[in-house]
């Protein structure tokens, strides 16, 4: 360690040593900036920043070199060879190229440290080939110990500098490999020397020399060029590649046009026309676009963007958002051109276009664009007096299908059924999902009704053929109705309406058939569809109440409990009957939810009467559908505080035809709980007596169609006879419906039967609230409302 300073002190210029450190750190300072930007580049780009990183490493060992061998005073004159000092530059220069490309392409800690080897070892190569161009009176001799030792440091320090280089990030990886890359440099070097003896030997002869301070004077060129040129290079990349990376970051595509040619254009450009910048040189912008008769500059004159059909190299056009600008661009006035691709949002535009006319699961027009294409062909038909046809379809067991298999059944169902109606209609035909399970075709042109006839035919049809129940469980039936204009309706709502109803028409006459619009026919449907309408709203409207028929025991004139009698005050039809729309609630199934209310009713007014005296509530065959109904029903006895053996639950033989078994065991749950299970209308309907013999009834209803000609046909008289001694027999009450007259009464004494229910012993009306007998007397005496 000594015997170097000693070197550097006593056999070295320190002047020019501390020019060469300046030099030396300035070369590895450029160096690492050049190897950083070649690492941050790719492909080509990184194969010429390594070679200038490698060029100004090389360059600056050189110049180290050869400024401190200027230094070195070996007690005799010093010259250098031509061959020798070249060859020690391109040595140089080689060596930190290649460790550069080793070492930026590392992928593990050996290639690393194997591209400080070779570093190392040019370094080395260098040195001792400029050793070697020393032209001089004498030998220049080594001395082992020294030479080993600066040979192996200096290549220790580079691959220490390459390493920091690969793991140091920021300010760090500069500053840190920069300086041991200098130490490595001055190491080797410094301690070489120190251990270098020159040897006089006057008889060697001359060659090509370089004198010292030609050297000298390449020496300082060479450097400064090195450091101008490293630094110049950095600044002016780093300015252009920012502008350049700032253009192609942009999202719109960018042109630059001089002359009427394009001179250059930014990635996003390159990319939408499919060009590249070398093809696009040199062209004319109406090459790429669609400019028309007014050219660049018809479309330069606007102030905002507009849009344009730019032409790809494929030679498609593709819907672009254009503006174009005058701006100085190197140095000249040129105009820019800025393209937005419309592409996506032109289909996002189309699509939901589309979808705002289209049903998005069938892909058929829906109910909006129907009702604009049926508005237009009707215009169209009134201006050339011609006919035409609307057809609605209703699905048949489609909402089963629906709730038996699931919704994405359901959907498959109905895709199927969009393409059954696409392949039956003709090609000027429009088939709409209107919503649901609802479609509809507008047919137009033919000969009408005739045309649509056929039409119906060809739906029904393919139904038979594709939608077989026998084979698939999923198949679904359609119904259809069908209007023809102008005699079914001039307008459009008048059409839609009469199409619908007959479509209603249909499906109440069985099903699965086609049904045209008839004017007297329809007035009825329409009316009962009107009332069925309503009919699901009168709960929420107020518009039903009950009245209440007392049931009395003619031994004493007692009343012994009532029977609640649902009542429809209609605010436009006024009092509708209950045998109008109790049918049509139980075929609609909105029964279901005024069978509920009127439960709860009678149970909260049978629980304020002065007298616990039973209630009597039909419930509709309908009613037992539902899987919770003795839950309802004892939902409602505990909300309303009605002890269970005050309510009478009156049924019709027609509830026990279908789901039999479950039908039993509900009414049996209900009478271990107290409730007293009625048989209404018996001797109608479906009556049975296992029906008798299956469950206990507390007792048996004779219906009034019987008690109305009981005194004038013999056969109703013996009917009713016989039902009133099979209750003897069984030891159930009998009780007889619809009692009007004495001579009614009379018979039914005289064959047995002491209680009755009708306008002879009571009216309907408001729910009792008195004593039992001033009630008896007030129902007696009160007007007839309507039927009981």
């Amino acid at each position: 360690m000594f015997s170097v300073i000693a070197c550097i002190r006593d056999d070295h210029d320190w002047r020019l040593v501390l020019v060469a450190a300046v030099v030396c750190l300035a070369g590895c300072v450029a160096t690492m900036l050049l190897l950083l930007r070649a690492q941050r580049s790719e492909g080509s780009q990184r194969g010429l920043w390594t070679a200038a990183s490698g060029f100004a490493c090389g360059i600056g060992v050189w110049s180290t070199h050869f400024i401190t061998m200027l230094a070195y005073d070996g007690g005799m004159t010093v010259s250098y060879g031509v061959w020798g000092t070249t060859l020690s530059i391109v040595l140089a220069i080689a060596a930190a190229w290649v460790a550069f490309t080793v070492g930026l392409g590392a992928r593990s800690h050996y290639a690393m440290a194997s591209s400080g080897v070779i570093l190392g070892v040019g370094i080395a190569a260098m040195h001792f080939t400029g050793m070697q161009a020393l032209e001089m009176p004498g030998h220049v001799v080594y001395d082992a110990r020294f030479t080993v030792f600066a040979m192996v440091v200096g290549t220790l320090l580079a691959i220490a500098a390459l390493h920091a280089f690969h793991v140091l990030r920021n300010v760090r990886r500069l500053v840190v490999s920069s300086l041991l890359l200098v130490v490595a440099i001055c190491v080797l070097h410094f301690t070489s020397m120190s251990g270098v003896t020159l040897v006089p030997a006057p008889d060697i002869p001359a060659a090509d020399i370089i004198h010292p301070a030609w050297l000298a004077g390449g020496v300082i060129a060479a450097s400064t060029m090195l450091i101008i040129l490293a630094f110049g290079a950095l600044f002016v990349d780093r300015h252009l590649t920012d502008l350049r990376g700032l253009a192609n970051a942009s999202l719109e595509g960018m042109a630059i046009v001089h002359e009427g040619r394009i001179i250059d254009a930014n990635e996003r450009f390159v990319r939408l026309t499919g060009w590249k910048v070398s093809e696009l040189a040199g062209r004319d912008p109406a090459a790429v676009f669609a400019f028309g008769e007014e050219g660049l500059q018809g479309h330069h004159r606007g102030d905002g963007p507009g849009e344009i059909d730019l032409i790809n190299v494929a030679g498609q056009s593709v819907p672009v958002e254009f503006m174009c600008r005058t701006i100085e661009y190197r140095g000249r006035e040129c105009e820019v051109i800025f393209v937005r691709d419309l592409s996506a949002r032109k289909e996002a535009e189309r699509t939901i276009e589309h979808l705002a006319h289209h049903d998005a699961l069938t892909d058929l027009p829906n109910r909006g664009f129907f009702n604009r294409r049926l508005a237009q062909v009707m215009a169209a038909a009134a201006a050339k007096n011609e006919q035409l046809a609307i057809l609605y379809l209703d699905l048949d067991r489609f909402k089963a299908v629906n709730d038996i298999f699931g919704h994405s059944e359901g959907d498959r169902i109905l895709m199927k059924v969009a393409d059954i109606l696409r392949k039956a209609a003709g090609d000027g035909d429009t088939v709409a999902r209107l919503g649901g399970d609802e479609f509809a075709i507008l047919q137009v042109g033919g000969e009408q009704p005739e045309a649509a006839r056929h039409l119906s035919d060809r739906i029904l049809t393919f139904f038979a053929a594709e939608m077989d129940t026998n084979r698939d469980p999923t198949a679904v039936g359609v119904s259809i109705g069908a209007a023809i204009y102008p005699a079914d309706g001039d307008t459009g709502d008048r059409l839609r309406n009469n199409a619908d109803t007959a479509l209603y028409r249909a499906k109440q006459s069985g099903k699965g058939i086609a049904c045209f619009f008839d004017t007297e026919m329809d007035e009825a449907v329409r009316t009962r569809r009107q009332i069925e309408n309503d009919l699901r709203h009168a709960v929420l409207r107020r518009q039903l109440f009950l009245e209440y028929q007392p049931i009395v025991d003619l031994r004493g004139d007692r009343i012994l409990g009532y029977e609640a009698l649902l009542r429809w005050m209609h605010p436009e039809r006024g009092l509708i009957s209950p045998d109008v729309f109790i049918p049509i609630a139980e075929q609609s199934g909105s029964i279901i939810q005024i069978g509920e209310w009127v439960l709860e009713q009678a149970c909260r007014e049978a629980a304020k009467w002065n007298e616990p005296l039973p209630v009597s509530v039909n419930i509709s065959p309908v009613q037992f559908l539902l899987p919770n109904l003795f839950d309802q029903i004892f939902g409602i006895l505990r909300r309303t505080g009605l002890e269970p053996r005050r309510l009478e639950l009156e049924i019709t033989e027609a509830a026990l035809l279908h789901n039999r078994e479950d039908v039993l065991a509900t009414l049996g749950r209900l009478r271990i709980h107290g409730v007293r299970i009625v048989m209404d209308d018996f001797g109608t309907g479906h009556s049975s007596l296992s029906n008798l013999q299956t469950f206990p009834f507390d007792k048996l209803k004779i219906d009034c169609s019987f008690t109305a000609v009981i005194d004038k046909d013999p056969s109703a008289h013996a009917i009713v006879r016989a039902i009133i001694a099979l209750g003897h027999s069984l030891n159930l009450p009998v009780v007889t419906e619809g009692v009007e007259t004495e001579r009614q009464r009379q018979i039914l004494v005289d064959e047995g039967c002491l209680q009755v229910q009708g306008f002879l012993t009571g009216r309907p009306g408001v729910a009792p609230s008195t004593g039992q007998e001033e009630q008896a007397d007030e129902w007696a005496n009160a007007p007839l409302r309507a039927d009981g």
